[in-house]
């Protein structure tokens, strides 16, 4: 079975090194415009202790424990159905948003229990940003989406949501490319620089961690890849938990993975000792491709 993980490991290398070159250009200049400023923050974690999930009576996380670090980037992996987004949801509590939820255990983000009854959901998400899976520009233009959250938590001065738009657009390699038509919509952009314009909006904020579900399953090779390159580069300063589908994506980026299976947590580690060392037999199982 190891030997099945070995060749796992090397099986994509082929295509990776097309990619890498198609894409070499944009993916260079990205990590030249990602200027975010010195990093004053304190390093934080999300600690996750025997979390329940139940939906209309169905048990969808069992008794998950976990920790989540900052300036790291976590992969989720599993086969579909498993409980991966539901876990992701649950961390910024947009778990709300679904009926017939019930939650037991408890959720701590920098120390903060996010599921006492005094916490405010505003501020949550304002520490916890979240790219979905497709992308949710929302509809007015793309200056407007970048200040909208800016807005809500107070920001006003025009001068100040000037530079945080070019700052953010520059962060997700966005700005030389929509300059000079901020005030367009965002809809009219490609669905990959909708994907980054979505990024950048949960970027002004100024998160502690980043979410991200699938999100650049809907993309094509060479957006993916920049998105990619973006949270290779956002992980010096954000922590990312990412759910991810494809595991040639996790083996490229991930620091740590965790493999979930039927609602559990079943194996988690680094990326080097999931990949090439795993424990579980269940997780032997998925990386040779018993199941998916």
């Amino acid at each position: 079975m190891e030997k099945d993980s070995s060749k796992f490991t090397n099986a994509f290398n082929r295509f990776e090194e097309w990619r890498n070159n198609v894409s070499k250009t944009a993916s260079d200049k990205i990590g030249e415009e990602l200027n975010l400023g010195s990093d004053t923050k304190k390093d934080a974690t999300i600690d996750i202790e025997k979390l329940n999930i139940y939906i209309q009576n169905n048990h969808i996380l069992k008794d998950i424990s976990l920790q989540l670090h900052d300036k790291k980037i976590t992969c989720i992996i599993g086969p579909s159905g498993c409980g991966k987004t539901t876990l992701l949801k649950s961390i910024n509590r947009m778990i709300d948003t679904t009926e017939h939820v019930r939650v037991e255990g408890r959720v701590f983000v920098d120390g903060e229990d996010i599921y006492d009854k005094k916490a405010e959901i505003t501020h949550i998400r304002k520490k916890i940003g979240l790219l979905s899976q497709r992308p949710t520009p929302l509809p007015m233009s793309i200056y407007d989406n970048i200040t909208f959250g800016c807005r809500i938590h107070g920001m006003r001065n025009k001068k100040t949501l000037d530079k945080v738009v070019e700052k953010y657009l520059h962060a997700t390699g966005l700005w030389d490319e929509v300059k000079d038509r901020l005030h367009t919509p965002a809809s009219a952009l490609s669905i990959g620089q909708q994907q980054r314009l979505c990024l950048a909006r949960g970027l002004a904020v100024e998160p502690q961690f980043i979410l991200a579900d699938e999100s650049t399953s809907a993309l094509d090779p060479i957006s993916s890849k920049n998105i990619e390159d973006l949270f290779m580069k956002l992980r010096e300063r954000y922590g990312i938990i990412m759910v991810t589908h494809t595991l040639r994506q996790a083996l490229r980026i991930a620091d740590y993975v965790v493999f979930m299976y039927m609602g559990e947590m079943i194996e988690q580690g680094t990326a080097d000792e999931l990949f090439n060392h795993p424990k579980h037999e269940l997780t032997k199982q998925y990386l040779s491709g018993v199941f998916s």
